[in-house]
């Protein structure tokens, strides 16, 4: 259970750099900097998506755990 905890932490820390990175690109001009903006952004719901799910399975073993 630590391990799932590690994994879900760390995809959590993702979703922050993800989404500090796609932030900072939000103030720069230039087609290429919107670019990577929009990239960063796709991958940070990714990244989320992943968390989500990472924070669902672990609720629901926490939950199997208790029965």
């Amino acid at each position: 259970m630590d391990l799932l905890m590690v994994v879900l932490l760390l995809a959590m820390a993702a979703v922050v750099v993800v989404l500090a990175i796609g932030i900072s690109n939000f103030g720069k001009s230039g087609k290429a900097a919107a670019m990577k903006s929009n990239k960063m952004m796709r991958l940070r719901i990714l990244f989320q998506f992943i968390a989500v799910l990472l924070i669902v399975l672990y609720v629901w073993l926490r939950g199997q755990g208790a029965q």
